[in-house]
């Protein structure tokens, strides 16, 4: 064993590798309370090409409906440097839908989920806490423009360059 290597508890870990604890086996949805979880937004600024840009949040989703989630996507995409490309589809963003949440099914579509209508989240400012809509630590939601998602639902056609 060399002299950078630990043995603890029968399990031998490096310090350049530092081990996982494989006696938690928490799901990581789980894993954290709901008034301090991690969400991934997707910020999608076009279908056809593909265009979207995470953001990861620490959200209390019991305290925090779809609005206010949505306002907070906002503000972020107006001010930070990361999303300045995503600066002129801002004021577009006006949808938030589930993706998919910590260890479900994911969907095929690589850019947002095409199915389950039903996902979209209500967008009205004294709408239930998001824990209530069924998210939970380590969901994926988008953030979209829904006429642009009805347009690309009616034709899911992606492009690669300007001329399709």
């Amino acid at each position: 064993m060399s002299s950078d290597a630990v043995r603890t508890e029968g399990f031998v870990s490096h310090a350049f590798a530092p081990q996982a604890d494989f006696l938690d086996n928490t799901e990581t949805n789980r894993a954290r309370p709901l008034t301090d979880a991690v969400i991934t937004v997707r910020v999608i600024k076009s279908f056809e090409y593909r265009t979207m840009k995470p953001l990861v949040l620490h959200v209390d989703l019991t305290q925090t409906n779809a609005a206010q989630l949505r306002t907070r996507c906002l503000e972020t995409v107006r001010t930070q440097p990361a999303f300045k490309a995503y600066r002129s589809v801002a004021d577009k963003l006006d949808t938030l839908k589930l993706y998919t949440r910590a260890h479900g099914a994911k969907t095929t579509n690589l850019i947002i989920n095409l199915d389950h209508p039903e996902w979209i989240l209500p967008n009205n400012d004294n709408g239930p806490p998001l824990a209530e809509l069924g998210i939970e630590n380590e969901t994926e939601l988008s953030l979209f423009n829904r006429e642009a998602y009805d347009a690309f639902l009616a034709n899911p056609q992606t492009r690669w360059d300007a001329s399709g």
